[in-house]
């Protein structure tokens, strides 16, 4: 085993505004850094840059943006990327993507370099909530998963629920790695009553959504058990941290039916968001294809209980600490009622103590021993300054 590679980590779909994809990777490539590793990040953005970070280095590539998706880029220019891979000369890959930067998985073969792709969510779940059959969708994600297990050596998992998918077509070449939260970063200590009075009364119950305002996130839904509590006389309010394409369509239903909704749009202060969780009664999470769900553990980490999809992972993520819904607004409603029945100090400190399973250290480890490379992450608590290194960040073209 190599005591230091150059570990060469691409990505799609990652904005400025984007959330769980980009925690993940920035937690990862810092981790890998601490290990003694090399990491670097290429990812697509307005103009070309090449910065060193916190979690390494990181090379921005001009993409176009994708129509319909509020913001997200994709590298399209196969030949530079290309060009690029080759100057950089990596000891592994490792992709998240699935679709657009599936043509990596070849490109690694031939240059006999261990790639690893990165299952962030679930093909036939993805393409269920842009309104497949779930037939359609089945045999569409069997033949993407085939593609993918024979392209890469291995596959990340990042839970069970990740993993049946590849299960199903009999691939051997799975792994699972889960992913973790900031335990420093978010915490309990994080509740402010002024922040809570800002959008709530004190008889109020304040509901938190941090999610990407997009189809396959199902926002719609946290609406929907909004306005059922409120026809069963309960007093709630609504907080949405996130931005993307639905958003003005959401905002209008909130107006037309005076729903006490507040949107926020994308929360780039993350003491802020941590607040905002922190001091929120009870957090949803109504995404059906999450395979992991980093906001809804960041809230649980801050000892906010969550309803979460329970066509999602979450189910198996956040245990009994939190509560499990079907993907409609009566049921998180009624689950929403059944976490406050419970003792607050009760339902805070289990969020809290379930959170703790999953800190960032084991992950990285996971995911390093998924790329066979040496694991020395033993200063945990040297991120906790490593924020100052962001702005010490030297950018230009790449």
């Amino acid at each position: 085993m190599s005591e230091s590679l150059r570990i060469v980590r691409l990505a799609n779909f990652v904005a400025p505004a984007s959330g769980g994809l980009r925690t993940a990777l920035r937690e990862l490539g810092a981790g890998y850094r601490e290990a003694g590793h090399e990491p670097v990040l290429i990812v697509p953005g307005e103009r070309a840059t090449d910065r060193e970070t916190e979690q390494g280095r990181v090379i921005t590539l001009p993409g176009p943006l994708l129509p319909g998706t509020g913001g997200y880029r994709v590298l399209t220019d196969k030949k530079r990327v290309s060009a690029l891979l080759e100057e950089l000369t990596p000891d592994r890959l490792e992709v998240s993507d699935r679709t657009t930067l599936r043509w990596t998985g070849v490109w690694a073969r031939r240059a006999r370099v261990p790639a690893v792709m990165v299952s962030h969510e679930t093909a036939d779940g993805v393409l269920r909530t842009w309104g497949l059959s779930e037939g359609m969708a089945r045999r569409a994600s069997d033949a993407l998963n085939l593609r993918t297990a024979h392209h890469y050596s291995r596959v990340v998992c990042t839970t069970e629920f990740a993993e049946r998918e590849f299960v199903r077509i009999g691939a051997r070449n799975v792994v699972r790695a889960p992913l973790g939260v900031d335990l420093e970063g978010r915490h309990p200590s994080l509740r402010d009553m002024g922040l809570r009075a800002r959008h709530a009364r004190v008889d109020e119950t304040l509901l938190v959504m941090c999610s990407r305002l997009s189809v396959e996130k199902r926002p719609g839904t946290a609406l929907d058990a909004l306005e059922a509590l409120l026809r069963r006389g309960e007093r709630a309010v609504l907080v949405v941290a996130g931005d993307g394409p639905l958003r003005a369509r959401l905002e209008q239903r909130a107006r037309e039916r005076r729903l006490p909704v507040t949107f926020l749009g994308h929360v780039g202060d993350r003491a802020l968001l941590g607040g905002l969780q922190a001091s929120a009664d009870v957090c949803l999470a109504p995404g059906p294809a999450e395979t992991f769900g980093l906001a809804a553990l960041e809230a649980m980490a801050c000892g906010t209980p969550v309803v979460a999809s329970a066509s999602s992972a979450l189910p198996e993520v956040i245990g009994s600490a939190g509560a499990t819904a079907a993907d409609n607004g009566e049921s998180f409603a009624d689950k929403v009622r059944l976490l406050l029945d419970r003792p607050e100090n009760e339902r805070r400190e289990a969020a809290r103590a379930r959170a703790a399973c999953f800190g960032w250290p084991a992950a990285v480890e996971a995911f390093l021993t998924a790329h066979d490379a040496a694991v020395r992450v033993d200063r945990p608590s040297s991120r906790a300054g490593s924020t100052s290194s962001v702005r010490r960040a030297r950018e230009g073209v790449a």
